[in-house]
């Protein structure tokens, strides 16, 4: 079963330095019907002016994943971590007993990204920080593992999880296998899922199917998110 969410009905919220669409309760956006998938917590799709981001702030106890699809985000936090990332790359907090990070943009333009929270397999873990550059040329056969909780396939996260991700030029079809459920998110283009039409801003739920068929109708980018059930 799909379901579709269009980025019309999304939650939304603009601050003036930030343009945000949650696609589930957040902040001042709450919607009962709209808490979670599964484990999958948070799914905001951001668009942060250039020279301004979020001041320090804390987290405990979530695995926070941030996508960046134009410009690039830059992360500090009080375990001594920074680094700069950039479009087409991945970074993980894992906010763990506690932590506290900021985000800047520090570009000459607006940066737009997905900020991800799936709860952990663990409570009260030690805190980490990881980022990591990824190909940006596209796909043909099969999306790349952006993040998992096995090593050596992307960035580590403790979470059975699994995110995927690539851009598909126009026409190329790939089949993605789901362990446990999946959340699509469509970063750029038009995709056909399974028979389903999705466009740039929208997401979809993939429930009871353990393969899914995505074909790009135009040059387009997607994110598939593997996520156990509660």
């Amino acid at each position: 079963m799909i379901q579709i969410q269009k980025f019309a009905d999304l939650g939304h919220a603009d601050h003036g330095w930030l343009n945000a669409r949650h696609h589930f309760s957040f902040a001042s956006y709450y919607n009962p019907k709209r808490m979670n998938f599964g484990l999958l917590r948070v799914v905001n799709d951001d668009i942060v002016k250039a020279g301004f981001g979020f001041d320090t702030h804390p987290h405990r106890d979530m695995e926070i994943i941030t996508y960046v699809r134009e410009g690039a985000i830059t992360h500090q936090d009080s375990l001594g971590n920074k680094g700069r990332t950039a479009a087409g790359d991945l970074q993980v907090m894992s906010a763990g007993s506690g932590v506290y990070h900021s985000e800047y943009n520090l570009e000459n333009t607006d940066t737009v990204l997905y900020q991800i929270w799936i709860e952990p397999n663990q409570k009260n873990l030690t805190p980490r920080w990881d980022q990591k550059e990824f190909p940006k040329d596209p796909i043909s056969d099969s999306l790349r593992i952006l993040a998992s909780n096995q090593k050596n396939q992307g960035l580590f996260i403790n979470q059975d999880a699994m995110i995927y991700g690539g851009k598909l030029t126009q026409g190329t079809t790939v089949s993605q296998s789901i362990k446990h459920q999946a959340f699509i998110l469509v970063s750029q283009g038009q995709f056909d899922i399974n028979g389903s039409f999705v466009e740039k801003g929208d997401s979809a739920e993939v429930s009871n199917e353990t393969q899914i068929t995505i074909t790009a109708k135009t040059d387009a980018e997607i994110i598939v998110i593997d996520i156990p059930a509660r």
